[in-house]
């Protein structure tokens, strides 16, 4: 990477973390906190209250990056911020549970997910596009760690309204980032690999490999979010205070991170990427039969949450991989929109569903809905072809014309190793899938510097 594209990564990875920073930092303690807010006995609305920024975001994130497409990138990343801050400060102001559903759907609408990515791509060449693109997903990973553990933290002494307020101020201050130490790009044109193009929404809503790792990242998140409506109460309930939660989270996130490493390394490295998948999600499984039947221990539910933040992280990492490899290449990034999409979706369902379940059934029904959500995935991944070795490569054109990108797209697609070719002009860039092993990049490069 030159120092400009290091510079615009590490930036831009940084927004995107603070947004789900933001988002993620209440989940360990918003569900005790509502509570004892008006309207908060009810867990439904508690539930709908932790998961509705998930709506706004699940509905607005395409279009936002189709809206960066026309009015450009920073605009629509000022504008999603300062819904992002203006949320988090109508919920820190917030006298009752309807507020801060009010705050969280304002919060959601700061879409600014697309707008990020694409501004990735404008900015970074295509050689080093991936290695950007892994910055930003590295730091969602590390983010979600970090909220877990500090948000019981911040909770003693901020409070959940100090937390927003915080989350609100924090949005602010990275508006001068992006205006200060972002780079503006020169060139703002439509990244095949990165947005979604409505002429290929019907393709990738008739595959049924997408559909099904849709579903999981769905069930992943709705779990997720179902999860943190029960789990704080019963930590509570086994007598560890609110803010000492962080007790169990800071232990169970680190050797979680570790533990998730040998499993994708096997998954990428040896082709066993189906076999991981399959038994994450037996672990995250086996890991909700443990909160329930092992739910009077610490012990126990800090077991349970090991395994299961472990299986989380494996299938958080494996499912956009899986999604790479078998996406048609000209159509990744809008499979990547609908996938994201699929994601935020799945959290407001799983928070809205757990608080429902909560209130109407009981608290242990919550991991009776986790359990079956997840082995619905199971029998559903079970059906999948296990998805090939392949990687993609991008490589950067210049000058080529429409006849001779037709053309190098057919001589790229004979050579060894090459699964999948795309070329286009427009963009500049040729686009492979490429099998991991018997890759004849020499005879990529030679030809793309012809065509270049």
């Amino acid at each position: 990477m030159t120092a400009a594209e290091r510079r615009a990564s590490i930036g831009l990875a940084g927004i995107y973390g603070l947004r789900m920073l933001g988002l993620f930092i209440i989940l360990p303690v918003f569900a005790i906190y509502a509570q004892h807010l008006p309207g908060g006995q009810s867990h439904l609305l508690i539930g709908i209250a932790l998961g509705a920024y998930g709506l706004t975001q699940a509905i607005l994130q395409i279009p936002a990056g189709w809206m960066s497409d026309r009015y450009g990138r920073k605009p629509v990343i000022y504008i999603s911020l300062v819904l992002f801050a203006a949320g988090s400060f109508i919920a820190a102001d917030a006298s009752n549970i309807y507020w801060i559903i009010i705050g969280r759907v304002v919060q959601g609408a700061g879409a600014l997910n697309a707008a990020v990515m694409a501004l990735t791509a404008d900015l970074t060449r295509e050689e080093v596009r991936t290695k950007a693109m892994a910055m930003i997903g590295i730091t969602i990973g590390i983010t979600f760690s970090i909220s877990m553990v500090l948000s019981p933290m911040l909770n003693s002494v901020l409070g959940v309204p100090g937390i927003f307020a915080m989350t609100g101020i924090l949005a602010l201050m990275a508006l001068a980032v992006v205006k200060f130490v972002i780079p503006d790009p020169a060139i703002t044109r439509f990244h095949s690999d990165t947005q979604a193009s409505w002429s290929h929404f019907s393709e990738v809503l008739h595959n049924k490999d997408l559909l099904r790792l849709d579903f999981g990242i769905f069930s992943l998140h709705a779990i997720l979010m179902s999860v943190f409506m029960q789990v704080p109460f019963v930590m509570q309930k086994d007598g560890l205070a609110v803010s000492h939660h962080w007790y169990i989270y800071l232990p169970v996130m680190l050797v979680a991170f570790v533990l998730m490493v040998p499993p994708i390394i096997i998954a990428e490295r040896k082709a066993k990427m189906k076999q991981v998948f399959m038994l994450s999600i037996f672990l995250a499984m086996c890991a909700q039969a443990l909160l329930m039947f092992g739910q009077n221990s610490l012990w126990g539910v800090a077991l349970a949450l090991l395994i299961f933040f472990t299986a989380f992280n494996v299938l958080e990492a494996t499912l956009p991989s899986m999604i790479s490899k078998i996406a048609p290449l000209a159509a990744k990034g809008t499979a990547m929109g609908v996938y994201s999409s699929v994601q935020f979706l799945g959290a407001f369902t799983g928070a809205a569903v757990g608080g429902a379940l909560m209130q109407f059934v009981g608290g242990d029904s919550v991991f009776v809905f986790a359990s079956l959500l997840l082995l619905a995935w199971l029998v559903i991944a079970s059906t999948m072809q296990p998805p090939a070795a392949v990687r993609t490569r991008l490589y950067h054109l210049s000058g080529v014309n429409e006849a001779a990108a037709v053309e190098l797209q057919k001589q790229l697609g004979q050579l060894q190793g090459v699964r999948e070719a795309m070329v286009v002009a427009a963009e500049g860039i040729a686009c492979l899938k490429v099998d991991m092993q018997g890759f004849d990049e020499a005879a990529v490069d030679k030809l793309v510097m012809k065509g270049a």
